[in-house]
């Protein structure tokens, strides 16, 4: 059975690159558009089960952040993916945590959409909103300030909700900057990253401003 995947976004031209980009992903997949959440709607409760829906962060009846956790509810075993033009992280991480499957840039070339879509597929997490700096790809060396920050609690022991307290952010922003780490430091795991945190500069002096 092929792939069906809804595209919603309430610019035209938006909504026809977005699909021609999926086509050429899934050659075989079933593309429908839709302007609005209502239309998202009519579309996704008939017919055979949605295998994806691609949405735009800010379109006709996308009142809050909360209708995409109304719509992980409804459609458990479809793949959400949010495309926006978005670029705050904790908004992001607010969208994810209402459950969707990944975050791309509006910014993002066609080709790194593509890819980020087919990881998503394949049960990865993505949040990339921005083509130079992918939260979620290599992250530039040296180490930003937050970073540091973050590397230096993991190297006490913290837990990503711990962290998430002392720095006054999301447990999933954590899990974002957690990730990134351990992208750019080359390690697979938390305690590997913690091994080298007396190697990395400015990564004790980031700790002790996360406690004060």
């Amino acid at each position: 059975m092929a792939h069906r995947i809804i595209v919603a976004d309430d610019h035209p031209l938006f909504r026809e690159g977005m699909s021609n980009i999926v086509q050429r992903l899934l050659p075989g997949a079933v593309i429908e558009q839709a302007a609005t959440l209502d239309e998202v709607l009519d579309l996704a409760r008939t017919g055979a089960e949605v295998d994806s829906l691609i949405l735009d962060l800010r379109f006709p009846g996308m009142t809050s952040l909360q209708v995409i956790g109304q719509l992980r509810d409804e459609f458990r075993r479809t793949s959400i993916i949010i495309v926006s033009m978005v670029e705050d992280l904790e908004v992001i991480s607010q969208v994810m945590a209402q459950g969707a499957d990944g975050f791309i840039g509006k910014n993002v070339d066609p080709a790194g959409i593509a890819k980020a879509i087919s990881a998503i597929r394949e049960g990865e997490l993505v949040v990339q909103y921005n083509a130079e700096h992918p939260l979620l790809e290599q992250a530039p060396d040296p180490l930003t300030e937050r970073q540091r920050q973050v590397l230096g609690l993991i190297a006490v022991g913290k837990t990503n909700k711990e962290i998430a307290k002392d720095l006054g952010i999301s447990p999933f922003t954590v899990r974002i900057h957690v990730s990134t780490l351990l992208k750019s430091l080359g390690v697979p795991t938390r305690a590997a990253a913690a091994a080298q945190f007396g190697h990395i500069p400015g990564a004790a002096s980031g700790a002790r401003q996360a406690n004060p």
